[in-house]
């Protein structure tokens, strides 16, 4: 997925309102302020209540689910080969999540999770670095999440 694409998808959302950051490989960037390296997909947390329009509007935009693991994560592809992973998050009133684990724990946003940061110029909506973080720790490492984790280190 390319740095405009992830943009003007944010923009879309933003324009309809929708609770949705971005996370993953796209938000280590957009911590640092610079695209670091390629990105097959675009990895999203979005507010659970805002799930349906969410769906809707990528719909329409003729992306369709490829992957279904709900209530834990749906991936969405689009007709040009974008893929968007959505990770769906239920808020408590103090601004913390719960999203739903595959078959078993599920993952914890800590109400201080979420910042803003910067993709070709653009604030985006995403996971902050020490969300991050923790999302990489327990499980074993691939070349991209050591590189992320570097830069999460570096920027954060």
């Amino acid at each position: 997925m390319e740095s405009g694409q992830v943009v003007d998808l944010f923009r879309a959302f933003a324009a309809e309102g929708l609770r949705v950051w971005l996370a993953g490989g796209w938000a280590v960037d957009a911590i640092v302020g610079r695209q670091t390296r390629a990105h097959g997909d675009m990895d999203v947390a979005v507010d659970i209540r805002d799930l349906p329009s969410f769906l809707e509007l990528l719909g329409e935009q003729g992306f369709v689910v490829t992957t279904d693991w709900a209530p834990s994560r749906l991936e969405l592809t689009a007709p040009d080969g974008q893929v968007v992973d959505v990770h769906p998050a239920t808020f408590a009133a103090d601004g913390s999540g719960r999203q739903a684990g595959h078959g078993g724990d599920g993952f914890h946003y800590a109400s201080d999770g979420f910042t803003l940061g910067t993709i070709d110029g653009s604030e985006i909506p995403c996971l902050s670095a020490a969300q991050q973080l923790r999302f990489r720790d327990g499980y074993e490492l691939r070349a991209a999440d050591i590189h992320d984790i570097e830069l999460l280190r570096k920027y954060g």
